[in-house]
Parts: structure tokens; C-alpha cells; sequence
């Protein structure tokens, strides 16, 4: 079903408009920084505050020379702006984890390693570690199950997990913002290198003693959070 775009309200119009500004800025550091691949794919979804309904925003190909593509639909499939046809990409992870409000999927160049490898990202590098009591990202490998399905599913057994590696392809990032998001990646994808790197050095290694105190405990996660993922560790490390 679609609709006209004048049927959204002004500020629904004003929070687009700063998506395209937050996905032009996301995706130029990205790019500058080397994060993302040749091909620049960088694709932003984002939950309306208040409404059911998304943005998306996508990064123009190279090859073109467009300016930022948006699109809104609704979480009932009606259609508002641009190609927003269907149910919406990742809407379901917005319905089900609703402190989930910004999904990402890039291309970038050290987890696209992991991507064709089929292999899971293990965290081994702490400036992912300061924000996330994760210590791996699953690998999504069966397109027969929808990628948002995969998701939901993996959220539901950890809540924690902010990314997925997606086989043979890119990565997919979530959590709230798309400038903390992407922000997240670039760290992400700079662990990835230098996992990658260290293979010429007998290979990345996990973290030793007090790492994870340390890095837990420095406020960025919450206390009781950092209590619980320590103790589930260290029962880990004597069973």
C-alpha cells in the first residue's frame, strides 16, 4: 500500500532529513577512513522516535553521482517515500527490540575475511570490549532464513550482540544512532585488521588476566551488567 509523502507530519519530514545529514556524515568517515570497501555499501536504517515507522538511507554507489536515497515505510507495509515497498528490511528486529533504533549493513574490508571464511568474529581487541560484554559476533550463513529472522534469533539469546557477520557479503551493525553506530564500526573493523594482521604473528591471542575487569568496570558498562558477565567468565575459565 502506498501512500503520499505529504501524509507525514512535519516532524516526522525533520527527523529524515536528519538521517540523510547523520548517514552522509556516517558513511564520508567510513570511507575516509578506509573502513568501508571499494564498493562504499552503506546502508542505514532507522526507527522513527514515536511512530511505526523507518528510514532507510543509502550511500550512492561510486559509480553515481546521486546524492543520499531515503526511503520511509511503515511497520504495516504501507509505503511513504522512495523504494519502501514490503515489510521493511530489519523491521522486525525494531518490533521486538525496541531499544534497538538504527541497523547498519556495510561492506568493509578486514570482516569481509571473516564473511568468506564463515567464521564467527571473536573479540580480541578492547576498544570493542569497553562498550559490550559481547565477546563474539555470529556468523549468518543460511539465506533461507531471512537475515532479520537470524537476528532476532541471536538477540534473543544474547541482547548484547551488536553485529552479525554476513556470509560471503558485508556485516551487519545495530544499536542506537546512526552516528554512535558507526562510530562502533570503525572500531569493530579496526580489531578485525588487526586480528588478520597478527596472523603473521602466530595469531591473535585472548585476553589475559584482569583485562576484562579492567575494561568492564571503567563506567562505559553498567555495573551490574559488568558484574554478571564477569562472574558467568570466570566460571567459564574454571569449568
Amino acid at each position: 500500500m502506498s501512500k503520499s509523502v505529504t501524509q507525514l507530519n512535519p516532524s516526522v519530514l525533520s527527523f529524515v532529513e536528519q538521517v540523510k545529514r547523520d548517514t552522509a556524515k556516517a558513511s564520508r568517515i567510513l570511507w575516509e577512513t578506509r573502513t568501508l570497501s571499494s564498493s562504499q555499501t552503506y546502508q542505514a536504517y532507522q526507527r522513527v522516535p514515536g511512530e511505526e515507522l523507518w528510514v532507510s538511507a543509502a550511500y550512492p554507489s561510486p559509480w553515481d553521482d546521486g546524492e543520499i536515497k531515503v526511503a520511509v515505510g511503515g511497520f504495516d507495509e504501507t509505503s511513504y517515500l522512495g523504494n519502501a515497498s514490503g515489510p521493511g528490511r530489519y523491521t522486525k528486529i525494531f518490533q521486538r527490540h525496541p531499544n534497538v533504533t538504527t541497523v547498519i549493513h556495510a561492506h568493509t574490508n578486514a570482516l569481509g575475511s571473516w564473511a568468506s571464511a564463515h567464521k564467527p568474529f571473536s573479540i580480541r581487541y578492547v576498544p570493542i570490549t569497553r562498550e559490550t560484554v559481547a565477546t563474539e559476533f555470529p556468523v549468518y550463513i543460511d539465506r533461507r532464513q531471512p537475515e532479520q529472522d537470524f537476528i532476532v534469533e541471536k538477540l534473543d539469546e544474547n541482547p548484547h550482540i551488536e553485529a552479525v557477520v554476513e556470509a560471503n557479503g558485508g556485516s551487519t551493525f545495530w544499536g542506537d544512532g546512526i552516528l554512535k553506530v558507526s562510530r562502533r564500526i570503525v572500531l569493530i573493523e579496526e580489531g578485525a585488521r588487526f586480528q588478520l594482521n597478527a596472523q603473521a604473528l602466530g595469531g591473535s591471542r585472548g585476553y589475559g588476566p584482569g583485562v576484562l575487569e579492567q575494561q568492564w568496570r571503567m563506567g562505559l558498562v553498567p555495573r551490574d551488567l559488568a558484574d554478571a558477565a564477569l562472574a558467568a567468565a570466570h566460571s567459564t575459565e574454571r569449568a
